[in-house]
């Protein structure tokens, strides 16, 4: 896969990239990819492939409810593996499972999106109105994804992972959303990944720096 550049996402990332709201920080990072196999990718998908064949033939819930239906299309698992290497190549020293991957992609709509955009990102959003005005930063948004990857022909998928698993995590981590559209037809894939993170982490650790220098100069003129 290889990484794609277009001036409507910089233009969002350079917004997005450490917005200090005082208390609170809001991260966005918007990445876009094409599916087209480079490097290593093609011994790597081969990899996820068989680990995931390897887990359906070891697993005997074939339920159409369960999560082992999604993999046994090769559609599905070829889906799968676009947005795991969309993944290492993101962060290429993490170690990825496809079969453990799957169980924390979920297919969204549009709307869903947007709910969770406009909830989560509010103030983000109103900061944007202020420096730039005219378009909304959602709107702004749209289009660019709109440019990248057609968003009437793409699949949304949200990315839930546990915290112990999750590199997108971050100290102090208030909340956090990533998601990944993924057209078909164009073979490409745009991550957005935005968070909160909150200020007085970095500021609790300060003090409590100063708290330790303090107290260790009180003792230092203590005898003992």
């Amino acid at each position: 896969m290889k990484f794609l550049e277009y001036t409507p996402l910089d233009r969002i990332n350079d917004f997005l990239s450490e917005l200090n709201l005082g208390e609170r920080t809001i991260k966005g990072s918007l990445e876009a990819y094409s599916c087209k196999h480079t490097g290593t990718d093609k011994r790597l998908s081969l990899s996820l492939e068989n680990e995931i064949l390897d887990y359906l033939g070891k697993s005997s819930d074939t339920d159409s409810s369960s999560p082992v239906e999604f993999l046994l299309s090769r559609s599905s698992r070829k889906t799968l593996i676009y947005l795991v290497l969309t993944l290492y190549h993101m962060y290429p020293d993490y170690d990825f499972s496809a079969v453990k991957a799957h169980q924390f992609f979920t297919e969204e709509s549009w709307d869903i999106f947007k709910l969770i955009f406009d909830t989560y990102m509010l103030e983000a959003s109103k900061e944007w109105t202020e420096t730039y005005g005219g378009s909304s930063l959602l709107e702004t948004l749209y289009k660019a994804l709109d440019e990248v990857v057609k968003l009437s022909e793409c699949e949304i998928y949200s990315y839930n992972p546990d915290s112990d698993a999750d590199p997108f995590l971050e100290k102090g981590a208030i909340w956090s959303f990533s998601f990944f559209f993924y057209n078909r037809k164009l073979k490409r894939v745009v991550s957005f990944n935005f968070c909160c993170l909150s200020n007085l982490v970095a500021d609790g650790f300060l003090a409590d720096n100063l708290c330790y220098e303090e107290d260790s100069e009180i003792f230092d003129n203590m005898d003992m």
